[in-house]
């Protein structure tokens, strides 16, 4: 079936009905994202929040030089927590090292935690060490949800120095935590890391002890290919 036309598109996304609106959105992911980013712009500022949720992830997806800019002023001035969170989401898809910046600036200072989780978990896909520093402030969060993130990324970015820092949660009550824990150091070879993930192995819980496994597996292929 033939993709529709940039018109008949460009003419859907005007529609008063929602539902023609999504399906235009939608049907943009056969669009180059030179065709796709001017049509996704039209509904930025759409009076649903699914929509508008649907069309910053689309940003995030269909990469263009003007992309980074416009999630950059979402993320500082949407009045939307939801939306905020999904810029800061779209933001580590593009893996733009500029966008250190922002998520940073949206972790310290948003109120919202959905926005610094997503934050986090983002400085994490853009893998730039120079985001140790607040993921190491994220893990004293009293949210879970932002130290599972913070521990997550800390392994994305393979921040080696901060394994003393993730292995405070090696014992947490949540399994979800110690899982995170399990995965972030197999990117993280140490030897106190090994120690670690043995130690994780005998876990009460299945799947933390299967990621310790899948972990030791891959510090192993690491040192013999050293």
């Amino acid at each position: 079936m033939n993709a529709p036309s940039l018109e008949i598109i460009s003419t859907q996304l005007e529609s008063p009905n929602l539902r023609d609106r999504m399906v235009a959105l939608a049907s943009l992911r056969h669009i180059s994202p030179e065709d796709a980013v001017p049509l996704i712009k039209k509904v930025l500022d759409d009076e649903s929040l699914q929509l508008r949720s649907m069309a910053v992830f689309a940003l995030g997806i269909k990469q263009t030089p003007e992309c980074y800019p416009i999630l950059v002023r979402i993320l500082e001035t949407d009045p939307d927590y939801g939306i905020r969170a999904d810029a800061a989401g779209a933001l580590g898809y593009l893996g733009d090292n500029r966008a250190l910046e922002a998520l940073s600036r949206a972790f310290y200072e948003d109120t919202d935690w959905l926005v610094r989780f997503s934050a986090a978990v983002s400085l994490g896909n853009i893998k730039d060490p120079r985001a140790r520093e607040i993921l190491i402030k994220a893990l004293d969060s009293e949210e879970v949800v932002i130290q599972q993130a913070a521990i997550s990324a800390l392994g994305e970015i393979k921040s080696i120095e901060s394994v003393s820092h993730i292995l405070r949660f090696a014992q947490a009550e949540d399994w979800l935590v110690r899982q995170r824990v399990a995965e972030a150091l197999g990117n993280l070879p140490t030897p106190k890391s090994i120690s670690a993930l043995k130690y994780l192995e005998k876990d009460s819980h299945p799947y933390v002890a299967e990621a310790a496994t899948i972990s030791l597996k891959r510090l192993e292929e690491i040192d013999n290919q050293v």
